[in-house]
């Protein structure tokens, strides 16, 4: 759902879904009500459980909550990160660019976890309220929508340079040039996922 092997929208068909897979149908409908809860699949009255679409509304909702909650995480860890954790930060952006370059460029893809810049910032926030908004319910939602993002050729070495910068913002301590940066970055990717749908949608 997230690199879009099923697309939005798509109709789920547990019997082609548990042959696909190799299992049977009750680890299947486990499956299918946990990605409910995170809000991947939905359940349409009278017409089964299909895949959200990210229409272009809750696409800007979701990131006008990202810049507000990922600015104010950038703030909190340029005050609270660990150095060795900013440490870190700079070897995993060493990472991502070799990622970068392994497409010749093309793609910043990140997988989740503590492998996804976003994500280590947020957890150095140490504010549980940011962490439960941005990677409980919402985090596979958001990655949807970086994936769409993130594939644009244009976009991966501009996006690594800025989270370059917040890292340098964070290592400095400077908390408002932290969260400026991040938001900035943030909405940068907002104009270009609006761009993509607006243009979809002609």
């Amino acid at each position: 759902i997230i690199s879009g092997q099923l697309a939005q929208g798509a109709k789920i068909v547990e019997s082609d879904l548990a042959l696909k897979y190799g299992i049977s149908r009750g680890p299947l409908r486990e499956a299918i009500h946990r990605l409910e809860r995170i809000k991947l699949i939905v359940r349409v009255p009278h017409a089964g459980s299909r895949v959200i679409t990210l229409d272009i509304k809750m696409m800007q909702d979701i990131y006008t909550a990202r810049e507000a909650l990922e600015g104010m995480a950038a703030r909190l860890a340029a005050r609270l990160m660990p150095q060795d954790e900013i440490e870190a930060l700079f070897s995993l952006l060493d990472q991502h660019a070799d990622n970068i370059s392994e497409t010749g460029g093309n793609a910043y893809l990140q997988r989740e976890g503590d492998i996804d810049f976003h994500y280590r910032v947020a957890l150095a926030s140490q504010n549980q309220w940011i962490l439960q908004n941005l990677h409980g319910e919402l985090y596979q939602l958001i990655r949807m929508c970086r994936h769409q993002s993130g594939q644009i050729p244009t976009r991966a070495q501009p996006a690594l340079e800025q989270h370059r910068q917040v890292a340098n913002a964070i290592a400095r301590r400077d908390e408002e040039l932290a969260e400026l940066l991040m938001r900035r970055h943030i909405s940068g990717a907002w104009e270009i996922v609006r761009t993509i749908l607006e243009d979809q949608h002609d």
